[in-house]
């Protein structure tokens, strides 16, 4: 079961890069703003293409979640990062450069070795109340502060890296709602599933998320949101995998490869939220400029 939860939250994390990749493809073509852009898109085969990955990555989660622990789950979806980049830097024409691959290198390898290491085991779907309240008081509690802590006169990459920390949070409660939710299904069928608050719960907070993403990236620079998004989720994923549904991780001498992996992670992440520095023009592409220096004394 851990190896098939392994694989669908692979398989989520690489739908999701394409979705989101083939959506920018599909919006940068376009100069339209509000239901007219929506109206356009709609009508690119590109756009299209995308919708279906993001929503292919929604059902690969849920299957991922209801075969394995969200300790597991939750931190493969780190792998959507670079996902993203190998699949947005051929689809724009361009390439990954060496920096960028080292990148690639350290948030594959760090997360590999963490997880190796850690070995998330022991996964419920269900939490009694007593457990739900505090971690559903501290996740939202701490999304409420963010909106206070983010003011506009707070400095742009401050801001933007408080609100992806609040999507984070997000993120990870919408997941634990929906591991929840999707053993409530498996176990006792779709009425079930309809009468549970895990529904209404995952669906309210996975929405509030997306605002909190979306707004972090129009308050400061990428660089700045993408570690708090990334990390954000995965530590506060494992927070509640432990505390909601009793799973567990190898701790003792485990913990040095742990934190380990975890630097890994971190500096492939840093190295990949700077992307645009990464990726260069093909090879022909770049050699045009030096033809056109060569011709214009010809001309002269």
């Amino acid at each position: 079961m851990i190896e098939l939860a392994a694989a669908f939250a692979v398989a989520g994390a690489a739908s999701n890069a394409v979705g989101t990749a083939f959506q920018r493809k599909a919006a940068s073509a376009s100069t339209r703003g509000g239901l007219r852009l929506l109206l356009e898109l709609a009508r690119r085969p590109a756009w299209v293409i995308g919708v279906a990955g993001v929503a292919g990555a929604a059902l690969f989660q849920s299957l991922a979640l209801l075969n394995g622990p969200l300790a597991l789950v939750q931190p493969l979806f780190i792998l959507e990062l670079p996902f993203a980049l190998l699949v947005a830097a051929p689809l724009m024409h361009h390439r990954l450069s060496r920096p960028g691959w080292w990148g690639v290198a350290g948030v594959v390898g760090g997360l590999g070795l963490v997880l190796a290491a850690a070995a998330p085991h022991g996964a419920t779907h269900q939490a009694s109340m007593g457990r739900w309240l505090p971690a559903l008081v501290l996740c939202l509690g701490s999304m409420a502060a963010a909106l206070l802590l983010a003011r506009r006169n707070t400095p742009a990459a401050r801001r933007a890296a408080i609100l992806a920390g609040a999507s984070a949070v997000g993120n990870a409660l919408t997941a634990a709602l929906l591991k929840s939710a999707t053993g409530t299904f498996a176990d006792q069928g779709f009425t079930a599933f309809l009468r549970s608050w895990q529904t209404y719960g995952f669906a309210l907070t996975g929405v509030a998320a997306v605002l909190f993403l979306e707004n972090s990236l129009q308050a400061g620079p990428l660089s700045a949101a993408q570690p708090a998004l990334t990390i954000g989720d995965a530590t506060v994923s494992l927070a509640l995998g432990i505390t909601l549904f009793d799973e567990r991780i190898r701790t003792g001498w485990w913990l040095l490869p742990e934190v380990l992996g975890g630097l890994l992670i971190v500096m492939g992440v840093l190295v990949l939220s700077q992307a645009e520095r990464f990726i260069a023009q093909p090879a022909q592409e770049s050699r045009e400029p030096c033809r056109g220096t060569v011709e214009d004394p010809q001309r002269n």
